[in-house]
């Protein structure tokens, strides 16, 4: 019986209250570090990750690399990836052993959620598991979507019928479906949820924790469903939910596709995707990007090891390119960046942010984000995020 030791969520900042938007260098992985990081910020453990999402960045090749380097974990800890919504999550949860992390991970509406188990928390047991077809909305392998277009239907033999068969006693909360029909179905009114899919389950979760409420929990996706009970208790929930903000006008320029090289990719990774600097042994020193050193008498010095790097920084110098770049969208903001604690400089995009809004001496934090896709293949990086209070509010 699982016992959730911390929640964690994240909201991108653009769109409206009522539907989230990812910004243009954002993806389900970079949502789901930042939902996960969030979970893990009261120091919790894990041993293995199960993300769940329709909307994985690679099919093929998997995405638990960039995971757990963006999160900070080991690279050989365990990764599950599931294809699914609200029920494939809250099965996830309630079939969790401690020290896991569950991610859920929607972009339409967007939006992330995670929570980690442990030996002591919120004690959360799996009520009701239905699996029924009712294939109102498809999507082929070919990314073509057919919506059959019947909400009575959905509603009527899809939600009501899983409900009716699960024996389960009236919810404190229903994802998977919007506020109005959760609410004919909720004891009282539950709070209204960003998402609708993989993460709205999570995000349900950390509503009920915050409003100390205890009972069911329902996730549905047209014709299945699955139940947990949730228990009274409290857990820290840790929120990154900057409030909405229309998405800048920009203009986008045609450019040619850069094809990846996988070798400086591969090279590239870890310290890239980790955010890390390199030490030589013989200096206190650190290199970034790592590098190879010649040692006076002409030898290659390539035995640095990988440190991690502060995530917050302050700015020290910027500025806004207004010219189109061909395969970017303009304008956008470049930071020289100061790192905490650490006599380190980095040249980095702005992100989460107007352009041409930061200025020098701007407080903020590094952020994974998603820079470019080069032969289809995610190129994942990091991203200055400003957290100057006054600038948010004027934005809001």
């Amino acid at each position: 019986m699982p016992l959730i030791a911390s929640v964690g969520t994240y909201l991108p900042c653009w769109g409206t209250a009522e539907q989230r938007i990812p910004g243009d260098d954002e993806d389900a992985i970079t949502l789901a570090v930042e939902a996960g990081r969030a979970a893990l910020a009261s120091g919790a453990g894990v041993e293995h990750v199960v993300l769940v999402s329709r909307d994985l960045p690679l099919l093929e090749g998997g995405n638990a690399a960039v995971l757990l380097a963006g999160l900070g974990l080991d690279s050989e800890l365990e990764v599950t990836e599931r294809l699914g919504g609200a029920p494939a999550t809250l099965d996830a949860l309630g079939s969790a052993r401690p020290r896991t992390l569950v991610i859920g991970v929607d972009l339409d509406p967007a939006g992330a959620a995670a929570a980690v188990t442990g030996e002591r928390g919120l004690q959360v047991r799996t009520a009701a598991r239905v699996a029924r077809s009712l294939p109102v909305r498809t999507r082929y392998a070919t990314g073509v979507v057919h919506d059959y277009g019947d909400p009575r239907l959905l509603r009527e033999r899809g939600l009501l019928g899983s409900l009716a068969a699960s024996w389960l006693d009236t919810p404190v909360a229903v994802a998977g479906v919007d506020h109005e029909q959760a609410a004919d179905l909720c004891i009282g009114t539950p709070p209204p949820l960003p998402t609708l899919g993989a993460s709205s389950g999570l995000f349900a979760l950390a509503a009920m924790v915050d409003a100390g409420q205890a009972g069911p929990l329902v996730g549905v996706e047209q014709g299945s469903l699955s139940g947990v009970t949730v228990a009274a208790g409290v857990v820290p929930v840790h929120r990154h939910e900057p409030a909405p903000r229309a998405k800048p006008v920009s203009a986008f320029v045609p450019g040619a596709d850069i094809p990846i090289s996988l070798a400086a990719y591969e090279r590239a990774f870890e310290a890239k995707v980790r955010w890390a600097a390199g030490r030589h042994a013989d200096t206190d020193e650190l290199d970034f990007p790592p590098r190879y050193r010649v040692d006076d008498d002409g030898a290659l010095r390539t035995d640095y090891t990988l440190v991690p790097l502060p995530r917050t920084a302050t700015v020290y110098t910027s500025v806004t390119v207004h010219v189109p770049v061909p395969g970017l969208k303009t304008p956008y903001s470049l930071v020289i960046v100061e790192l905490d604690e650490v006599d380190v400089r980095a040249l980095v995009k702005v992100t989460s942010a107007e352009p041409g809004s930061v200025a020098i001496g701007d407080r903020g934090r590094m952020v994974l984000r998603r820079v470019a896709v080069r032969s289809g293949v995610p190129d994942y990086g990091y991203a200055f995020e400003p957290e100057t209070p006054e600038r948010q509010e004027s934005a809001a």
